[in-house]
């Protein structure tokens, strides 16, 4: 019989009273008995089974009158030395948590320092980056600044060049027309001289004839 088993047989018989009370009791109720093994999570034959073998074990310690204290002893000593074996595995698994925690916590501390050094650099490399674009963005701008600037001197020198043309082309113009009109005012002074020199010919003709 396992360890294990024995400690739940020990447990399940002291809720009945005592062990040496339990051996000197002649019946055994094997259904009770199966029935609260099956509680604590044994299957069926598990149960029958561990209930045949205590109604053996007690009917041949009765018949051959083993000493109870031995046998409860040696449970005592066995329990014991499990619970010693528990602590200290116990004790084991709480310093290598321990231990597991500890470098885990080393593990994120550094891992942590790495990205806020990657980062810092990350960002440092990110604002070298974004001055150098400014920096060049605001040199474009100037240079398209200047180029306006050209062109606005350009289209004013430009316009006043048309401007000095028009005027120019302007009083040219007005200088032809005037000639223009001054010739043909002579032009026509003559030919109305000439027409009245020819009507008064006539006139002082149709005189003499009359």
């Amino acid at each position: 019989m396992r360890l294990h088993d024995i400690i739940l047989v020990i447990v399940l018989l002291k809720e009945s009273n005592t062990i040496k009370e339990y051996m000197t009791t002649l019946t055994f109720d094997t259904l009770a008995y199966a029935k609260k093994l099956k509680s604590v999570g044994f299957t069926d034959a598990q149960a029958e089974a561990q209930a045949e073998t205590i109604i053996a074990l007690i009917t041949e310690q009765l018949a051959t009158k083993i000493d109870l204290k031995e046998v409860e002893a040696a449970l005592k000593k066995d329990l014991k030395e499990l619970e010693i074996t528990l602590k200290h595995d116990m004790k084991e698994l709480e310093i290598k948590l321990s231990h597991d925690i500890k470098e885990l916590d080393v593990k994120l501390s550094h891992d942590i320092k790495e990205l806020d050094v990657k980062l810092s650099h990350d960002i440092k490399e990110l604002d070298v980056k974004l001055s150098n674009d400014i920096k060049e963005l605001d040199v474009k701008i100037k240079a398209i600044d200047l180029k306006i600037k050209e062109l606005e001197i350009k289209l004013t020198h430009d316009m006043k060049e048309i401007e000095s043309r028009l005027t120019y082309a302007i009083k040219e113009l007005e200088t032809k027309l005037t000639r223009d009109m001054k010739e043909m005012e002579l032009r026509m002074t003559i030919k109305l001289g000439a027409i009245m020199t020819t009507g008064i010919a006539i006139i002082v003709a149709l005189e003499k004839l009359l």
